[in-house]
């Protein structure tokens, strides 16, 4: 087949970027959208708005969580099944992952309902910021389930060899989200709820060009009846039950940040945190999408027991990533004013906090690419729980020590180190993990 033609090809850094590029361009484009979305709140409404969006992060990542799981881990698991030969029972597999992700939709979006507002009361914000985070999350809610179903068809549409149609799909999603921000908040005067639908009608983009391109058998993958198998879901759970943890804990880990900021500083503390969070999140994305473009040919490669074309892909990986770690590092120092004056006004107090945290936050920039591929790489081996213990220690574990003990030392420029140390101890562990399983890849 000539979908499937696109991972006999020989190993080089060509054939490797040509998966890798449509997909880092993808997430660096969507996380661009999500900073626009920022920009909009806090220029057009205020910086509480801004904090309002950080806020209600940690309930949507509870929320996308689940599906987050299964589509990673039923990446690999269903690539696994291709290079085997078994294409007809990963096709039904697909089907059936596919109706789970449908069905955990709808239910998440009722759980968010029901969490919403005790959630937010019980961190005592002021009337004005809980406002901003009720308005906004009862509107994104509203699309649970497109956007569960974006996250898969992103991964199934890379995995099938259509990574720029992907690339595609989040452009378009990405121009009319920024299109339908103008609209919706200075337009419209929809305030908050209008950047929340906003996103949510960006996100569907994929959504509904996933149900007709995946409805159709021109596709390596493609929908057809589906069959229930335990196993299945088992591996596919196990397998992405690391994704999830980053999900879970990345949301635990961002109301400690919160928590700690208003501690500490107050509201213009969680703004602060905002940025920086942008501006590390738009870093990362590179990364991202570099393990996520990648993945499928490890998975690929796993499933056919050929070693000599997943070491090459794995080494020359772990050296795309030094480039881009110490180039995206540079630049977030070079540029930190710039970056920071985007968002807030040099007299805004949260200016100067702002720019003294990514300052600081911005040696994390090093570690975590490695970090991020280390995890991707064991997910797309089907080993799950090694990707899980990385995961779970570098946005937990390190990340719950150093919150706990950096901010009682340093005071504010502890909770900044947070991030940077965390990683450090990440890159250790991850490199630990690297030399004990290398025999699968090597």
């Amino acid at each position: 087949m000539e979908c499937q033609s696109v991972y006999k090809k020989p190993v080089t850094l060509g054939n490797i970027m040509k998966f890798a590029v449509p997909t880092i361009v993808m997430t660096v484009f969507m996380s661009f959208y999500t900073m626009v979305d920022g920009l909009f709140v806090s220029n057009l409404i205020g910086t509480d708005a801004l904090s309002a969006i950080n806020l209600t992060a940690p309930l949507i990542q509870l929320v996308t969580a689940v599906s987050t799981m299964l589509a990673t881990g039923g990446s690999a698991v269903i690539m696994k099944k291709m290079g085997e030969g078994k294409e007809e029972e990963a096709r039904e597999d697909f089907t059936f992952l596919i109706l789970v992700n449908v069905v955990v939709g709808f239910l998440m979006c009722g759980l968010g309902y029901v969490v919403m507002e005790p959630a937010f009361a019980a961190m005592g914000l002021s009337a004005d910021v809980s406002g901003f985070c009720t308005e906004y999350l009862s509107r994104y809610l509203l699309f649970t389930v497109p956007i569960l179903l974006m996250n898969n068809f992103t991964l199934y549409m890379i995995a099938s060899g259509k990574a720029a149609l992907s690339l595609v799909c989040s452009l378009t999603g990405g121009v009319l989200n920024m299109a339908l921000d103008g609209v919706f908040i200075a337009g419209f005067g929809m305030g908050i709820g209008g950047a929340a639908v906003a996103t949510g009608v960006g996100y569907s983009v994929t959504a509904v060009v996933g149900l007709w391109v995946f409805g159709r058998k021109k596709s390596l993958l493609y929908f057809k009846k589906p069959v229930l198998r335990r196993k299945v879901l088992m591996d596919a759970a196990s397998n992405g039950c690391s994704e999830m943890a980053t999900a879970l804990v990345s949301g635990i880990i961002t109301m400690m940040f919160n928590w700690t900021m208003l501690k500490f500083v107050g509201e213009n503390g969680v703004a602060a945190v905002t940025i920086i969070m942008y501006v590390l999140m738009f870093a990362s994305s590179l990364y991202t999408g570099y393990s996520y473009g990648v993945a499928p040919m490890i998975s690929f490669y796993y499933g056919e027991n050929n070693g000599e074309k997943l070491r090459r892909v794995i080494l020359t990986s772990l050296k795309v990533i030094g480039v881009i770690s110490f180039l995206t590092a540079a630049a977030s120092f070079v540029f930190t004013k710039s970056l920071v004056a985007v968002f807030s006004r040099p007299d805004n107090p949260v200016y100067e906090l702002a720019v003294t945290g990514n300052r600081i936050c911005t040696v994390a920039l090093l570690f975590i690419g490695f970090n991020i591929f280390a995890s991707g790489m064991f997910t797309a081996l089907s080993n799950g729980a090694i990707s899980a213990v990385l995961a779970f220690s570098r946005s937990f574990v390190f990340m719950l020590i150093t919150m706990l003990v950096l901010p009682q030392i340093f005071g504010v420029n502890g909770i900044w180190l947070a991030t940077p140390m965390a990683e450090m101890m990440a890159l250790v562990l991850s490199a630990v993990m690297f030399i004990r399983y290398a025999r699968v890849w090597r």
